[in-house]
């Protein structure tokens, strides 16, 4: 089978395509002819070595993707040949509070391989049907971007309608917590670089935008929206320089989701800033099986479809990388298989 190993971290030319035997799948897995896959910014940071160091050997990339289930091994009775499934981020966390074991076990790093190849085994378990009018494309961009802003917003952010949230720049995460909340009833302010992109996050029902280029204390103008209260919620994915604008921008007891780190590293909240406000702020660790069934039954019932901004060839897997890395994008940048 064809596939892409991570040899390195030498950027992004160390996604070297290779042969693979096709695997067979053990006891409580499941093959999958993988189909499409998705990027996140995380994949990026892999190739580059500025997530975790050289791979102890060389190791298919990427979390996200779907496919369809071609074999199954002894015991397995989740899932069946011909199924449509995506697999979760961690393969072993199905509910409940994320154990220091389940998070080293993420797909697509350490020793753990991922999906950007024609055939995966994966473990049962962490397999999720797909929405029925998703196509392989829409399903790969849902395990880590659209089940981390689905966490964010409310198993952890307990998300009520009427309620406001603030989403950082267009991305995958940002862009699925823009729709998401839509559904849930609350108000989004959304913040991009460029007017074109907030003409579109518009589209898709931001009430309010804001250019942080042209506005560098965007924090003011989000206070403006809000009528001087503060946002109820914050998708924090810039990080260390975002961070305390974040902070400035949100309500008394509201909720800041730490996700990325976009502008160098993850964002540590200053004391003398959060806490008078009272504020909630935790690390989001994408999320469990439960929870991506939950977000895929309000997607299913509101027909939701994801966002996707290009798609490219498997064979331009490395090009696909690179416009991720250019932060053009709206939305999810998919590779079909």
């Amino acid at each position: 089978m064809k596939a892409y190993e991570l040899q390195k971290t030498s950027g992004i030319d160390a996604w070297v395509k290779v042969e693979r035997p096709e695997p067979k799948p053990g006891p409580g897995q499941a093959l999958v002819r993988i189909r499409a896959v998705s990027l996140n910014y995380r994949d990026l940071l892999l190739a580059e070595g500025r997530y975790l160091g050289p791979p102890s050997r060389p190791v298919i990339p990427v979390s996200d993707g779907a496919g369809e289930v071609v074999a199954v091994g002894a015991g397995v009775t989740r899932v069946k040949p011909g199924d449509r499934v995506a697999p979760t981020f961690f393969q072993t966390w199905t509910s409940g509070e994320p154990t220091a074991e389940l998070r080293n076990k993420a797909l697509g790093a350490g020793n753990t391989d991922g999906v950007l190849a024609e055939y995966v085994v994966l473990d049962a378990e962490g397999l999720v049907h797909l929405p029925e009018h998703f196509s392989f494309e829409d399903g790969a961009t849902l395990p880590c971007a659209a089940v981390t802003a689905w966490n964010a917003l409310v198993p952890q952010g307990r998300l009520q309608a009427g309620q406001t949230v603030l989403a950082q720049g267009t991305g995958g995460v940002s862009i699925f917590a823009l729709q998401l909340a839509r559904l849930l009833g609350a108000r989004v302010i959304i913040t991009s670089s460029q007017d074109e992109k907030l003409e579109r996050a518009r589209a898709l029902g931001a009430e309010g935008t804001v250019n942080y280029k042209k506005n560098p204390d965007w924090e003011e103008k989000v206070l403006e929206l809000t009528g001087g209260k503060g946002v109820d919620h914050v998708i924090e994915v810039g990080g260390e320089q975002t961070l305390p604008k974040s902070i400035r921008a949100s309500r008394s007891g509201g909720h800041i989701a730490l996700i990325g780190l976009l502008s160098g590293s993850f964002g540590k909240p200053d004391p003398s800033a959060a806490e008078p406000k009272k504020l909630q702020i935790e690390n989001i660790f994408v999320g469990s099986r439960a929870m991506f069934e939950d977000m895929n039954r309000l997607i299913l019932q509101h027909r939701m479809k994801p966002v996707i901004d290009r798609t490219f060839p498997f064979e331009e897997a490395r090009e696909a990388l690179r416009y991720l890395k250019e932060g053009a994008h709206f939305g999810k940048v998919v590779i079909k298989v």
